[in-house]
């Protein structure tokens, strides 16, 4: 794709999404202590989730994988004009929405495979060790592998927004009888 198409695309995306009225609140998790909490509280309301192919577990698996890339580097990356025009834009629109939306059944693009037979409370663990070293995390941060260079309030932001776009798949677990 050349600059000219990249750009026209980036218009797009900025001129399709509606900015007015934004507050850029996050109404899911407005904090990184909500949203730990939240993952706390799966092991003793766990959910299932809808509409893919990933259980539980390994919806809280992928979730780990981005907060620990963001730290350690994501496999593989996007493109370096992708990342500076068209993954930036969109960042900035999740950014005003303060929601993200995005194919939550997509792997991140070079993560090792999701373990579907991993028990909960490993998940959950891995997610809330991820959480927590990202929170205590000085050191540089990686690019994002669409989003690019991310501050780290940025990717925290970007990390909560993850967190509740696929909470949006989470119903409660019903009793069988």
């Amino acid at each position: 794709m050349d600059r000219r198409a990249a750009l026209k695309t980036t218009t797009v995306l900025l001129a399709a999404t509606p900015l007015a009225g934004c507050t850029g609140r996050l109404d899911t998790f407005a904090t990184w202590k909500e949203a730990q909490q939240a993952v706390l509280e799966l092991l003793f309301t766990p959910k299932v989730v809808h509409g893919s192919p990933w259980n539980l577990s390994q919806v809280l698996q992928h979730l780990a994988q981005s907060i620990e890339f963001s730290m350690q580097g994501f496999p593989v990356l996007k493109g370096a004009w992708f990342r500076s025009s068209i993954g930036s834009a969109a960042f900035a629109v999740f950014n005003a929405r303060g929601a993200m939306s995005h194919d939550l059944a997509e792997p991140i693009p070079g993560a090792p495979p999701l373990d579907a037979s991993q028990v909960l409370k490993t998940s959950v663990n891995r997610l809330l060790e991820a959480m927590d070293a990202f929170a205590q995390f000085n050191g540089t941060l990686r690019p994002h592998f669409a989003y690019g260079e991310l501050t780290k309030p940025q990717y925290e932001r970007a990390h909560l927004m993850h967190l509740a776009n696929h909470w949006t798949q989470f119903q409660a677990k019903t009793a069988t009888a």
